[in-house]
Protein backbone atom coordinates (compact mmCIF):
# COMPACT_ATOMS: atom_id res chain seq x y z
CA UNK A 1 0.00 0.00 0.00
CA UNK A 2 1.09 3.35 -1.20
CA UNK A 3 2.22 5.79 1.69
CA UNK A 4 -0.97 8.17 2.82
CA UNK A 5 -0.70 12.30 2.92
CA UNK A 6 -1.35 11.30 6.82
CA UNK A 7 1.96 8.91 6.99
CA UNK A 8 4.04 11.53 5.36
CA UNK A 9 2.73 14.39 7.77
CA UNK A 10 3.46 11.99 10.75
CA UNK A 11 7.10 11.88 8.78
CA UNK A 12 7.45 15.27 8.20
CA UNK A 13 6.40 15.06 12.39
CA UNK A 14 9.08 12.93 13.18
CA UNK A 15 12.07 14.92 11.39
CA UNK A 16 10.81 17.70 13.36
CA UNK A 17 10.97 15.55 16.85
CA UNK A 18 14.27 14.12 15.77
CA UNK A 19 16.06 18.13 16.13
CA UNK A 20 15.29 17.66 19.71
CA UNK A 21 17.92 14.93 19.82
CA UNK A 22 21.56 15.80 20.53
CA UNK A 23 24.24 15.55 18.20
CA UNK A 24 26.83 13.21 19.33
CA UNK A 25 27.90 9.52 18.86
CA UNK A 26 24.56 8.53 17.62
CA UNK A 27 22.11 10.06 15.08
CA UNK A 28 19.49 12.24 15.62
CA UNK A 29 15.60 10.39 15.08
CA UNK A 30 12.40 10.89 15.27
CA UNK A 31 9.59 8.90 15.34
CA UNK A 32 5.75 8.65 15.23
CA UNK A 33 3.10 6.24 16.17
CA UNK A 34 -0.50 6.21 14.18
CA UNK A 35 -3.42 4.47 14.80
CA UNK A 36 -4.85 2.37 11.87
CA UNK A 37 -7.53 5.14 11.92
CA UNK A 38 -4.31 7.89 11.33
CA UNK A 39 -4.36 9.38 14.56
CA UNK A 40 -1.28 10.02 16.63
CA UNK A 41 -0.74 7.88 18.73
CA UNK A 42 2.89 9.05 20.53
CA UNK A 43 5.76 10.37 19.38
CA UNK A 44 9.05 9.82 20.83
CA UNK A 45 13.00 10.72 19.74
CA UNK A 46 16.06 9.68 20.13
CA UNK A 47 18.43 11.36 23.66
CA UNK A 48 21.55 10.55 23.14
CA UNK A 49 23.60 7.41 24.39
CA UNK A 50 22.69 4.61 26.50
CA UNK A 51 18.83 5.99 25.78
CA UNK A 52 15.81 4.39 24.47
CA UNK A 53 15.72 4.72 20.19
CA UNK A 54 13.06 6.72 18.95
CA UNK A 55 10.45 4.31 18.37
CA UNK A 56 11.58 2.48 21.35
CA UNK A 57 10.87 5.58 22.92
CA UNK A 58 7.61 6.37 21.50
CA UNK A 59 6.27 2.97 22.34
CA UNK A 60 7.04 3.27 26.10
CA UNK A 61 4.20 5.52 26.04
CA UNK A 62 1.29 3.37 24.64
CA UNK A 63 0.03 0.21 26.28
CA UNK A 64 0.03 -3.04 24.35
CA UNK A 65 -3.46 -2.76 23.16
CA UNK A 66 -2.82 0.60 21.67
CA UNK A 67 0.63 -0.57 19.80
CA UNK A 68 -1.40 -3.76 18.08
CA UNK A 69 -2.24 -3.06 14.72
CA UNK A 70 -0.49 0.32 14.52
CA UNK A 71 1.81 1.86 11.88
CA UNK A 72 5.22 3.54 13.18
CA UNK A 73 6.97 6.37 11.40
CA UNK A 74 10.65 6.60 11.64
CA UNK A 75 13.45 8.85 10.00
CA UNK A 76 15.96 5.91 10.38
CA UNK A 77 15.46 2.56 9.71
CA UNK A 78 14.66 0.60 12.81
CA UNK A 79 18.02 -0.81 13.92
CA UNK A 80 18.50 -5.11 14.38
CA UNK A 81 21.55 -5.12 16.88
CA UNK A 82 21.53 -5.68 20.95
CA UNK A 83 24.07 -3.22 21.93
CA UNK A 84 23.87 -0.61 24.97
CA UNK A 85 20.09 -1.20 24.21
CA UNK A 86 18.12 -4.13 22.40
CA UNK A 87 16.77 -4.04 18.67
CA UNK A 88 14.31 -1.79 17.70
CA UNK A 89 13.26 -4.06 14.79
CA UNK A 90 12.27 -6.55 17.30
CA UNK A 91 10.82 -3.74 19.87
CA UNK A 92 8.42 -3.00 17.08
CA UNK A 93 7.52 -6.42 16.24
CA UNK A 94 6.62 -7.42 20.19
CA UNK A 95 3.96 -4.18 20.16
CA UNK A 96 2.04 -5.56 17.33
CA UNK A 97 3.36 -2.93 15.05
CA UNK A 98 1.45 -3.76 11.45
CA UNK A 99 2.87 -1.26 9.39
CA UNK A 100 6.32 0.85 9.52
CA UNK A 101 7.71 3.52 7.26
CA UNK A 102 11.15 5.04 7.53
CA UNK A 103 13.25 7.40 5.38
CA UNK A 104 17.01 6.23 5.33
CA UNK A 105 18.23 2.98 5.43
CA UNK A 106 20.86 2.64 8.65
CA UNK A 107 24.19 2.27 6.88
CA UNK A 108 25.49 -0.22 10.00
CA UNK A 109 27.24 -3.00 9.50
CA UNK A 110 25.86 -4.05 12.91
CA UNK A 111 22.76 -2.28 13.21
CA UNK A 112 21.12 -2.53 9.86
CA UNK A 113 18.72 -4.98 8.73
CA UNK A 114 15.98 -4.27 10.72
CA UNK A 115 13.74 -3.97 7.90
CA UNK A 116 14.35 -7.21 6.84
CA UNK A 117 13.41 -8.46 10.27
CA UNK A 118 10.21 -6.68 10.43
CA UNK A 119 9.20 -8.20 7.02
CA UNK A 120 10.11 -11.70 7.95
CA UNK A 121 7.98 -11.09 10.59
CA UNK A 122 5.18 -10.28 8.17
CA UNK A 123 5.16 -6.36 9.18
CA UNK A 124 4.36 -4.23 6.27
CA UNK A 125 7.32 -2.40 5.58
CA UNK A 126 8.07 0.91 3.12
CA UNK A 127 11.74 2.39 2.92
CA UNK A 128 12.83 5.82 1.56
CA UNK A 129 10.01 8.24 2.62
CA UNK A 130 11.36 11.96 2.99
CA UNK A 131 14.71 10.21 2.35
CA UNK A 132 16.75 13.28 1.33
CA UNK A 133 15.22 15.42 4.20
CA UNK A 134 16.25 12.73 6.78
CA UNK A 135 19.82 12.50 4.87
CA UNK A 136 20.06 16.70 5.01
CA UNK A 137 19.24 15.87 8.87
CA UNK A 138 21.74 13.38 9.71
CA UNK A 139 24.59 14.52 7.12
CA UNK A 140 27.23 14.90 9.73
CA UNK A 141 26.58 11.76 11.43
CA UNK A 142 26.10 10.06 8.42
CA UNK A 143 29.97 11.40 7.19
CA UNK A 144 31.04 10.47 10.77
CA UNK A 145 29.82 6.90 10.50
CA UNK A 146 31.52 6.43 7.02
CA UNK A 147 34.96 7.76 8.45
CA UNK A 148 34.72 6.39 11.93
CA UNK A 149 36.14 10.04 12.78
CA UNK A 150 35.12 13.31 12.73
CA UNK A 151 34.64 15.15 9.49
CA UNK A 152 37.47 18.10 9.11
CA UNK A 153 37.46 21.16 8.06
CA UNK A 154 41.42 22.92 7.23
CA UNK A 155 41.09 25.97 6.96
CA UNK A 156 43.48 29.54 6.39
CA UNK A 157 44.46 32.90 5.63
CA UNK A 158 46.76 33.58 2.45
CA UNK A 159 47.95 36.54 0.56
CA UNK A 160 48.19 35.82 -3.75
CA UNK A 161 51.61 34.39 -3.14
CA UNK A 162 50.76 32.05 -0.86
CA UNK A 163 51.97 33.27 2.26
CA UNK A 164 50.51 33.57 6.12
CA UNK A 165 52.20 36.33 7.25
CA UNK A 166 54.94 38.68 6.46
CA UNK A 167 58.37 38.49 7.34
CA UNK A 168 58.46 39.33 10.53
CA UNK A 169 55.41 36.59 11.63
CA UNK A 170 52.41 39.30 11.09
CA UNK A 171 49.36 38.13 9.87
CA UNK A 172 46.50 40.36 11.37
CA UNK A 173 44.88 41.50 8.94
CA UNK A 174 45.49 39.29 5.78
CA UNK A 175 42.19 39.56 4.95
CA UNK A 176 39.16 41.77 5.37
CA UNK A 177 35.95 41.51 7.37
CA UNK A 178 33.53 39.74 4.89
CA UNK A 179 36.07 36.75 5.22
CA UNK A 180 36.67 36.85 8.66
CA UNK A 181 32.77 37.40 9.72
CA UNK A 182 32.70 34.39 7.44
CA UNK A 183 35.30 32.25 9.22
CA UNK A 184 33.26 33.19 12.64
CA UNK A 185 30.13 31.72 10.91
CA UNK A 186 31.71 28.60 10.36
CA UNK A 187 33.07 28.46 13.58
CA UNK A 188 29.42 28.47 15.14
CA UNK A 189 28.75 25.55 12.80
CA UNK A 190 31.67 23.08 14.23
CA UNK A 191 31.62 21.19 17.62
CA UNK A 192 35.63 22.00 17.97
CA UNK A 193 37.63 24.36 16.91
CA UNK A 194 41.22 23.18 16.50
CA UNK A 195 44.62 24.83 17.21
CA UNK A 196 48.00 24.08 17.66
CA UNK A 197 50.24 25.39 20.62
CA UNK A 198 52.10 27.72 18.30
CA UNK A 199 49.00 29.75 17.56
CA UNK A 200 48.11 30.07 21.16
CA UNK A 201 51.60 31.71 21.91
CA UNK A 202 51.77 33.63 18.97
CA UNK A 203 48.35 34.98 18.74
CA UNK A 204 46.34 34.23 21.94
CA UNK A 205 43.22 33.51 20.58
CA UNK A 206 40.19 33.36 22.22
CA UNK A 207 38.74 30.61 19.75
CA UNK A 208 35.16 31.92 19.96
CA UNK A 209 32.50 32.22 17.54
CA UNK A 210 31.42 36.33 17.17
CA UNK A 211 28.90 38.00 15.36
CA UNK A 212 30.74 41.26 15.61
CA UNK A 213 31.39 42.25 19.55
CA UNK A 214 28.78 39.17 20.69
CA UNK A 215 29.27 35.84 21.00
CA UNK A 216 27.36 33.16 18.69
CA UNK A 217 24.69 31.43 21.32
CA UNK A 218 26.52 28.19 19.90
CA UNK A 219 29.96 27.97 20.31
CA UNK A 220 32.58 25.74 19.46
CA UNK A 221 34.92 23.43 21.79
CA UNK A 222 38.16 24.80 21.75
CA UNK A 223 41.20 22.12 21.46
CA UNK A 224 45.00 22.64 21.69
CA UNK A 225 47.34 20.02 20.38
CA UNK A 226 50.77 20.04 21.20
CA UNK A 227 53.48 19.78 23.56
CA UNK A 228 54.28 23.10 25.07
CA UNK A 229 52.71 24.56 27.88
CA UNK A 230 49.53 26.62 27.19
CA UNK A 231 49.95 29.53 29.47
CA UNK A 232 47.27 30.01 32.59
CA UNK A 233 46.51 33.45 31.04
CA UNK A 234 45.88 32.39 28.05
CA UNK A 235 43.19 33.61 25.86
CA UNK A 236 41.80 30.08 25.34
CA UNK A 237 41.60 29.38 28.81
CA UNK A 238 38.62 31.95 29.14
CA UNK A 239 36.38 30.16 26.53
CA UNK A 240 32.59 29.45 27.32
CA UNK A 241 33.49 25.57 27.36
CA UNK A 242 36.78 24.52 29.11
CA UNK A 243 39.26 23.39 26.61
CA UNK A 244 40.92 20.32 25.90
CA UNK A 245 44.09 19.95 25.46
CA UNK A 246 46.09 16.80 23.78
CA UNK A 247 50.08 16.69 24.62
CA UNK A 248 50.41 15.07 21.87
CA UNK A 249 51.25 15.11 18.02
CA UNK A 250 49.57 11.90 17.35
CA UNK A 251 46.51 13.05 15.61
CA UNK A 252 44.42 10.00 14.97
CA UNK A 253 44.75 9.44 18.63
CA UNK A 254 43.29 13.16 18.74
CA UNK A 255 40.43 12.50 16.82
CA UNK A 256 39.54 9.24 17.59
CA UNK A 257 38.69 10.81 21.34
CA UNK A 258 36.75 13.64 19.99
CA UNK A 259 35.07 11.06 17.94
CA UNK A 260 34.46 9.28 21.69
CA UNK A 261 32.97 12.71 23.10
CA UNK A 262 30.33 13.15 20.32
CA UNK A 263 32.29 15.25 18.29
CA UNK A 264 31.34 15.45 14.63
CA UNK A 265 32.51 18.26 12.61
CA UNK A 266 36.68 19.65 13.69
CA UNK A 267 37.34 23.18 12.30
CA UNK A 268 41.30 23.23 12.37
CA UNK A 269 42.52 26.49 12.37
CA UNK A 270 46.00 26.26 14.14
CA UNK A 271 48.61 27.69 11.58
CA UNK A 272 50.73 25.88 9.03
CA UNK A 273 52.40 23.47 11.02
CA UNK A 274 49.24 22.09 12.19
CA UNK A 275 46.88 22.64 8.79
CA UNK A 276 49.74 20.70 6.50
CA UNK A 277 50.17 17.65 9.42
CA UNK A 278 45.96 17.56 8.94
CA UNK A 279 46.53 17.23 5.41
CA UNK A 280 49.61 15.01 5.19
CA UNK A 281 48.27 12.50 7.23
CA UNK A 282 44.98 12.48 5.50
CA UNK A 283 42.40 14.06 7.40
CA UNK A 284 41.49 17.09 5.08
CA UNK A 285 37.69 16.53 4.37
CA UNK A 286 37.34 20.12 3.54
CA UNK A 287 39.67 22.84 2.22
CA UNK A 288 38.69 26.50 3.25
CA UNK A 289 41.71 28.78 1.97
CA UNK A 290 40.60 32.57 2.08
CA UNK A 291 42.81 34.12 -0.35
CA UNK A 292 43.32 38.09 -0.23
CA UNK A 293 44.27 40.27 -2.98
CA UNK A 294 47.75 41.17 -1.45
CA UNK A 295 51.82 39.60 -1.89
CA UNK A 296 53.94 39.21 1.15
CA UNK A 297 56.68 37.35 -0.32
CA UNK A 298 59.19 35.89 2.06
CA UNK A 299 58.73 32.57 3.55
CA UNK A 300 55.99 32.20 5.84
CA UNK A 301 54.17 29.90 3.52
CA UNK A 302 50.47 28.83 4.28
CA UNK A 303 51.20 24.99 3.96
CA UNK A 304 54.89 23.80 5.40
CA UNK A 305 55.62 19.98 4.03
CA UNK A 306 52.32 18.02 3.35
CA UNK A 307 54.27 14.77 1.84
CA UNK A 308 54.73 15.82 -1.62
CA UNK A 309 58.11 15.01 -2.70
CA UNK A 310 57.07 14.67 -6.78
CA UNK A 311 54.43 16.49 -8.73
CA UNK A 312 53.04 12.99 -8.97
CA UNK A 313 52.23 12.78 -5.33
CA UNK A 314 50.05 15.92 -5.12
CA UNK A 315 47.29 16.34 -3.22
CA UNK A 316 44.42 17.22 -5.54
CA UNK A 317 41.59 19.13 -4.89
CA UNK A 318 37.95 19.19 -6.54
CA UNK A 319 37.15 23.12 -6.04
CA UNK A 320 33.26 23.17 -4.77
CA UNK A 321 32.86 26.76 -5.07
CA UNK A 322 34.77 30.23 -5.67
CA UNK A 323 32.90 32.46 -3.12
CA UNK A 324 34.02 36.76 -3.32
CA UNK A 325 33.92 37.55 0.00
CA UNK A 326 34.34 41.87 0.01
CA UNK A 327 38.30 42.34 -1.77
CA UNK A 328 39.00 38.21 -0.80
CA UNK A 329 38.05 34.81 -2.29
CA UNK A 330 37.14 31.75 -0.59
CA UNK A 331 38.11 29.06 -2.52
CA UNK A 332 35.91 25.84 -1.13
CA UNK A 333 37.28 22.14 -1.94
CA UNK A 334 37.82 18.22 -0.90
CA UNK A 335 40.30 16.08 -1.96
CA UNK A 336 39.74 14.08 -5.28
CA UNK A 337 40.89 10.86 -3.63
CA UNK A 338 38.79 8.92 -0.70
CA UNK A 339 40.29 9.76 2.49
CA UNK A 340 43.44 8.48 3.29
CA UNK A 341 43.00 7.75 6.81
CA UNK A 342 39.41 6.32 8.42
CA UNK A 343 40.20 5.17 12.17
CA UNK A 344 37.84 2.98 14.02
CA UNK A 345 34.53 4.29 14.80
CA UNK A 346 33.36 4.85 18.52
CA UNK A 347 30.99 2.88 20.00
CA UNK A 348 27.18 4.45 20.51
CA UNK A 349 23.69 3.22 20.65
Amino acid sequence: MAVTETERDAMRRALSLATNGPLGINPQVGAVILSPAGDILAEGWHRGAGTAHAEVDALSKLTSDATRGATAIVTLEPCNHTGRTGPCAQALIDAGIARVIYALDDPGDHSSGGADRLRAAGVDVIAGEQMDAAEALIHDWLVFHRLGRPHVTVKWAQSLDGRAAASDGTSQWITGPDARADVHRRRADADAIVVGTGTVLADDPALTARDGAALYPRQPMPVVIGQRETPSDAAVRQHPITPLFYDTRDLTAVLADLGARGVQRVFVEGGPTLASAFIAAGFADTVLAYIAPVLLGGNRLALTDIGVATIGDARRLQIDEWRPLGADLLAIAHPVSAPIHPIAQPEGS
